[in-house]
């Protein structure tokens, strides 16, 4: 991604976490209404209602491999990208999420990056970049004599961004990520940021919200620091606890994969707490045009 303007201003689209629950409520519902089908005695397949479907239990249309539960089960030779791996620029974000630590980020991290070359059947991808918890750009308060704490509300510390930023490193370092860089960084942030890693970001991805006006300091900065500056319209908690019980309890518009206050048979016990979501794309380089495109999240239960 070297040359060009300074700001690469991505076209407008829905926001990510309507995108992601929309997507994540559909293919459960999608997985479970096929596994509701019945032969007829002609031979032909019919769906049965949604409402029959909604009886179905979670075990059928869910699998286990290596103590993770993968809601909906996939078949990953179904997937993949139809060209060879140059034709493509594949764009990755990796939203942490505020119930983990930097350590358990730093496996999170390879996992999710590994999930997404699964699906797409690659080795490697072009960019990857990482978003903190509590972390949101406020072009108001991007003021050279601002203070850390003054941009984008508390966010965490700076040591455990770095230590979570060795992982992208190492993914680096291994050739599996071209190119990595960090979300909704003010030019404080990056000042303090900057001499703690080995491998500086290639691009600072913001969220201008409504506004059209990046501060002058932070494109001057980034400009020095050759740091390519993009825009985005993606939420930071992009998955919040609630939504996540919402999207896999017995309510109506749940998958039914946790147990309702009343059920004493069906579906898994315990309180919900997000990891982390992964977004990737993967755009066919001499077209311009997108041909793949999805999440991926993760969740614990806990007792």
């Amino acid at each position: 991604m070297n040359g060009g303007p300074s700001i690469i201003r991505r076209p407008a689209s829905e926001k990510s976490n309507v995108e992601l629950i929309n997507s994540l409520r559909s293919t459960f519902l999608a997985s479970k209404q096929a596994f509701s089908t019945t032969k007829t005695d002609a031979g032909t397949t019919s769906a049965v209602e949604i409402s029959k479907a909604e009886n179905i239990p979670y075990s059928a249309w869910t699998r286990y491999e290596d103590n993770t539960l993968f809601v909906p089960s996939i078949d990953f030779t179904q997937t993949g990208l139809a060209e060879e791996r140059s034709q493509y620029d594949i764009t990755v974000k990796l939203f942490f999420l505020p119930s983990t630590s930097s350590a358990e980020r730093c496996k999170h991290a390879r996992e999710a990056v590994d999930l997404v070359l699964k699906e797409l059947h690659m080795d490697s991808i072009d960019l990857l970049i990482v978003s903190f918890p509590g972390v949101s750009f406020d072009a108001d308060d991007e003021d050279e004599d601002e203070d850390e704490d003054s941009q984008g509300g508390e966010g965490e510390d700076l040591e455990a961004m770095v230590q979570t930023w060795k992982a992208l490193e190492y993914l680096h370092s291994q050739g599996i990520a071209k190119q990595i860089g960090v979300a909704e960084f003010g030019k404080e942030r990056l000042e303090r940021f900057l001499p703690g890693t080995l491998v500086r970001p290639s691009v600072d991805q913001i969220n201008v919200k409504d506004c059209c006006v990046v501060p002058k300091s932070l494109i001057l900065y980034a400009k020095s620091e050759k740091i390519e500056l993009l825009t985005h319209n993606d939420c930071t908690n992009i998955l919040p606890r609630g939504t996540v019980r919402d999207l896999l309890g017995s309510g109506e518009k749940g998958s039914g994969v946790l147990a309702g206050p009343e059920d004493e048979i069906n579906g898994l016990r315990g309180d919900v707490a997000p990891q982390w979501v992964v977004k990737y794309t993967a755009v066919v380089r001499d077209r311009g045009v997108i041909e793949y495109k999805g999440y991926f999240a993760m969740a614990e239960i806990q007792d």
